[in-house]
């Protein structure tokens, strides 16, 4: 097996999750608004079987690229193979485990990380030798780092760092005080979306500089303006999710204040899109371009959401509600995943040394459509289901069952809209699983 490009079996096993994390989500979608629609698996199962596939989707197709680009790109070897072999076969084997304990009824964790916290410590090992295989890789790499290669590495530290503090709560100190447990589960669930982030987004400016021959995409002032600025709300920006925390007063004002500055982000985001348009029109005919544009599209969208759930007055009537469901899945769809296809896209080939015929590259090109416009009705459902249920909580005051009745019907539209979306996937992700496949079998 381990013949082949390995960084190729990282992005095999990320897709298998993320069609799995799909259809798990799909099915407790219908099972949400239709309670009787398939008791096989039961709702509370299906939660964390979806959530925990969609996550191994970003690392895995994270990781897998970050391990091609580095060796291949960066005129760099990479450290030691057999660490990355190992770290492969921990991803698999521990996410075998992790289904098999939700399959089984066997929980534990928490939020993100629902499965038995033992399993933690080999999660946690398999991150220690990917910080130490990357770092003494690029370590001998003589010339300037570019920012890319920032970005992962304070994506993989920051993820190994706030993925041990999401664990504290095992111990009584933090578990036997609310507030305490509260302020530091959240803290670090936020802090660990910005470092995934970092690797994300690493991997797109990795992506841009390659596909358009640019090294000052990747080197330029800005590009470490904008690295710092993310680096800065990764540490601080978390507060924002805990003002119902009766905590200091001070915590809040500065997650507000530090969350807005993500206007300069948009701000920058929307210039650039104005002064580029027309040449991301020349490259849209590069699949992996493709989708990089749709995610600065759903950056810029998912951005103006952002920024308004920060602000205190609307976060009263927004937290815990389908707007934070829309955020989260504009996130994670929109950005991550657009990002992600790109990266399987570019990489595919590459390692295959084969370009996708005409009759797969429409595949994909209408399941691109697809994904992107369903997932606007997709998203806009959520955001008037979460605005809908705000208002009837702190307004009409009613019971959580007469809301989800009113509710109902625009969670409807989020079931029938994820069944598309999970069709778009399937066109674009079915050529790359036969390049894939003929790749790994060719002799």
């Amino acid at each position: 097996m381990m013949k082949k490009e390995i960084s190729i079996y990282f992005i095999l096993f990320a897709i298998a999750s993320l069609t799995g994390g799909v259809l798990f989500g799909i099915l407790g979608a219908f099972q949400f608004i239709i309670p009787s629609f398939f008791n096989g698996i039961p709702f509370i199962e299906n939660r964390p079987l979806h959530v925990s596939l969609v996550i191994a989707w970003i690392f895995m197709s994270s990781v897998g690229g970050i391990y091609y680009y580095v060796s291949k790109y960066c005129n760099v070897s990479i450290y030691s193979l057999k660490l990355v072999k190992v770290h492969l076969w921990v991803f698999i084997i521990i996410g075998l485990l992790v289904v098999g304990s939700y399959l089984s009824g066997k929980f534990g964790g928490r939020e993100y990380w629902e499965f038995p916290p033992v399993f933690a410590i080999p999660i946690i090992l398999s991150w220690i030798m990917f910080g130490y295989n990357f770092f003494r890789t690029v370590f001998g790499k003589k010339d300037p780092w570019p920012v890319y290669i920032w970005m992962w590495g304070t994506g993989i530290f920051f993820f190994l760092f706030t993925y041990m503090e999401s664990n504290l709560w095992v111990f009584p100190y933090f578990r036997d005080n609310l507030v305490r447990d509260l302020t530091v589960q959240w803290k670090a669930g936020g802090s660990l979306v910005g470092s995934w982030n970092m690797l994300i987004y690493g991997t797109a400016i990795f992506l841009m500089d390659r596909i358009k021959n640019d090294h000052t995409i990747s080197t330029s002032t800005l590009a470490f303006v904008m690295y710092f600025l993310g680096l800065i709300n990764l540490i601080f920006n978390w507060a924002h999710h805990i003002y119902i925390v009766p905590n200091a007063l001070w915590i809040r004002y500065i997650a507000y204040g530090i969350s807005m500055t993500e206007l300069i982000i948009l701000g920058k985001i929307i210039w650039n899109w104005k002064k580029n348009l027309t040449k991301s029109r020349q490259d849209f005919h590069l699949l992996a371009v493709r989708f990089i544009v749709a995610s600065d599209v759903w950056i810029l969208l998912n951005l103006v959401l952002a920024i308004s759930l920060s602000i205190p007055a609307v976060n009263i009537f927004t937290h815990g509600t389908h707007l934070t469901v829309a955020h989260a899945m504009g996130s994670t769809i929109g950005i991550n995943t657009m990002i992600l296809i790109a990266s399987c896209l570019f990489m595919i080939p590459d390692i295959t040394g084969k370009q996708f015929s005409k009759g797969q590259a429409l595949s994909i090109s209408i399941g691109f459509w697809i994904m992107n416009i369903v997932l606007l009705f997709f998203w806009l459902a959520l955001i008037f289901a979460g605005i809908l249920k705000g208002y009837l909580v702190i307004q009409d005051k009613l019971t959580f069952q007469e809301i989800m009745l009113q509710v109902r019907p625009y969670l409807a539209v989020v079931a029938v809209t994820g069944t598309i979306i999970f069709g778009g996937i399937l066109m674009v992700f079915l050529p790359a699983l036969k390049m894939i496949r003929q790749y790994i079998f060719a002799r």
